[in-house]
């Protein structure tokens, strides 16, 4: 029996929530379960099989440029993981076991990759997780995953790597005390960032990094760690978001990565930064002994950065021109498109969001006092785009690009900037992906796509 569509009704937004993705406040919106909905679009034997619900308002601005594919939403405000297509019909949503910790993809076999909270988040973030799950596309869960304690949580995104292992960002707990005996600035318990690699199979961690192996500092020069930042671009300051004007909320969140990829061809991994601005780039063909060092690996590097972009301020590189004013979803393109990269600038700072297509280099390197910045290919703003948390952008079949905006839902633009399609909900989108309405994983779910 396929799922019960779930109607639900966001009240209210709770402001802080709202925002919670990507800063430090612990408000969750406030959403009431209605009354499940009589006709069913998973269900193609149901009274109604076409008579499909529309789950917001579409704005049909040049249907001859519009893709005509489908979306799967990501709605972090609802807890609503859902197929639509361009007129904002529901075609299939999946009934999820905890709430959205905030990604969830389709895979091509039909099921679900998801990133959801525990029962009890342990570190209560914006963004917070501690539960990795596979979902069948009638709900079974056919793999559960926690990793949630007081000392160490997953949280925000999740990718499958082609080996069928899941690396997933993690929060690690510092005490105030070791976080002074590395040169803190604030004496009080941090969360940096680290990453895991888990094989479903086994249940077991086949690799990780940890941002903790990788700090430098210039407050303490006392510590071990004390040294230029300037001159050490490959580590990453412990004070940075500390010492910066905008922390308004000290709580120990220092890092805030909300996303993370894998590059194939270079078998690295890409960490949306996003209290730094930027995207921070680790050797995955290290061992975990290698990572927590600074040799070993295909670069040599061994847990350093390799790469990173967005914001040279970070490192106090007074070469490059600052990107991003916190960021979302580092999109690593394929295919014709491979060494390309789309992402969103939130632009908090300046009320204003945009979204790049980048160049990266050939070869991942950082030099000290050098322009280490990508090459903008393109670009695209509007005076009405702006959210200053979640969001991202990913490409469609005819060229055009698929915005995310988190407190609004989404855009479709061309490559020359038009915008073609909108489509606007109550909600908190996470993000949007695309999938070709004739594309396996829609075809394991056994839905019929009406047309547009």
């Amino acid at each position: 029996m396929k799922n019960t569509i779930r109607a639900f009704v966001v009240l209210c937004f709770l402001g802080g929530w709202a925002t919670a993705c990507s800063d430090n406040t612990l408000e969750e919106p406030e959403v009431v379960q209605q009354d499940p909905d009589p006709s069913n679009p998973n269900d193609p034997d149901g009274e109604n099989p076409q008579d499909f619900t529309p789950v917001g308002t579409v704005e049909m601005l040049n249907s001859a440029r519009v893709d005509n594919n489908l979306i799967l939403v990501n709605d972090a405000g609802a807890n609503r993981v859902y197929l639509m297509d361009k007129e904002a019909r529901l075609l299939y949503e999946w009934e999820l076991t905890n709430n959205i910790g905030n990604d969830v993809v389709l895979l091509p076999d039909g099921r679900l990759l998801a990133s959801l909270e525990s029962d009890d988040p342990q570190i209560r973030f914006g963004g917070k997780g501690g539960r990795l799950q596979f979902v069948a596309p009638d709900g079974t869960v056919e793999w559960d995953f926690l990793y949630s304690s007081p000392d160490a949580e997953t949280h925000h995104d999740i990718e499958l790597l082609p080996n069928g292992n899941i690396i997933a960002l993690v929060w690690e707990k510092r005490t105030a005390q070791q976080a002074l005996d590395a040169g803190s600035s604030v004496d009080i318990d941090v969360y940096p960032e680290a990453v895991i690699e888990v094989d479903p199979n086994t249940n077991t961690i086949v690799w990780e990094w940890h941002a903790w192996d990788h700090l430098i500092q210039e407050h303490d020069p006392e510590k071990a760690n004390y040294g230029s930042i300037a001159e050490n671009p490959g580590r990453i300051d412990l004070n940075y978001v500390a010492e910066a004007d905008t922390w308004e909320q000290p709580n120990g969140d220092i890092m805030h990565a909300n996303a993370i990829a894998y590059d194939p061809v270079n078998d690295a991994i890409f960490i949306s930064a996003n209290f730094f601005s930027e995207v921070w780039v680790i050797d995955h063909s290290t061992t975990t002994a290698e990572a927590a060092g600074s040799t070993g690996g295909a670069y040599g590097k061994g847990g350093d950065l390799i790469y990173r972009f967005g914001n040279p301020e970070a490192y106090r590189n007074q070469a490059g021109t600052r990107l991003f004013h916190n960021n979302h979803y580092p999109n690593l393109l394929r295919g014709e498109d491979q060494g390309k990269l789309l992402i969103f600038s939130n632009g908090n700072d300046i009320n204003q969001s945009t979204v790049y297509e980048l160049e990266l280099p050939a070869t991942y390197a950082l030099e000290a006092g050098a322009d280490n910045e990508p090459q903008v290919l393109w670009s695209f703003t509007d005076p009405d785009l702006y959210s200053g948390k979640v969001s991202g952008a990913v490409p469609l079949p005819n060229g055009n690009i698929l915005i995310t905006e988190g407190d609004f839902g989404y855009w479709e633009v061309t490559r020359d900037k038009e915008v073609v399609w909108k489509f606007n909900a109550t909600g908190f989108f996470w993000r949007g992906y695309h999938h070709n309405r004739d594309a396996p994983e829609i075809e394991a779910l056994g839905i019929e796509v009406p047309n547009l």
